[in-house]
């Protein structure tokens, strides 16, 4: 995927910044209700825009689903960023539940998180950086094993989240699977 990030890009006409506007509001509402693999066509139709605007704008269903998580994302990886003393473990933890509460906002967006993550919006790239920092953080400091890679968090938040996703009871216990998880990358 190579992708200009988001920040790159030149500024959006009026027109154009008020029709992103506008889809990214209406999939809000559309993915809210059915879920993140609703129709698209229900998506532009909201937005009171053509199919070819919404692809033109958002080539994939992940690139629109990227851009809806962007705010959420960068907020997540900056609330990370401020959290250190908290030690490497518990810095990894928080932001692992963190980003297993964002991937159940939408029924199917855990599916696609990997997908997603790759996508060079701000959020995305912050969010990536900041696993791998913690990662890295964690084991620099001997308490997670060496050969963790940041592949293997995002496959430990989508299982999560999908379990979450598919019995809303499991949520309770989200915090409990985590732990479970992170202590299996611990070192030994």
């Amino acid at each position: 995927m190579n992708k200009k990030m988001v920040s790159d890009e030149a500024p959006l006409r009026a027109d154009a910044a008020r029709n992103r506007a506008r889809i990214l509001e209406a999939a809000e509402a559309v993915f809210v209700e059915r879920g993140a693999d609703a129709s698209l066509e229900e998506v532009a139709r909201r937005a009171n825009v053509g199919i070819g605007t919404l692809y033109r704008r958002f080539p994939t269903r992940e690139d629109l689903l990227a851009a809806m998580s962007d705010e959420r994302l960068l907020a997540i990886a900056d609330a990370s960023r401020q959290r250190d003393e908290l030690g490497p473990m518990a810095s990894i933890r928080m932001f692992v539940t963190e980003l297993v509460a964002h991937t159940t906002h939408y029924r199917g967006l855990a599916a696609t998180l990997g997908a997603v993550l790759r996508s060079e919006t701000p959020g995305c790239h912050a969010s990536t950086a900041e696993g791998c920092r913690l990662l890295l953080w964690a084991q620099q400091t001997g308490v997670m094993r060496p050969d963790v890679t940041i592949g293997d968090l995002v496959c430990v938040i989508m299982a999560i989240s999908l379990a979450v996703e598919q019995d809303a009871s499991v949520k309770a216990r989200t915090a409990h699977r985590v732990d479970l998880f992170l202590e299996g990358f611990g070192a030994r």
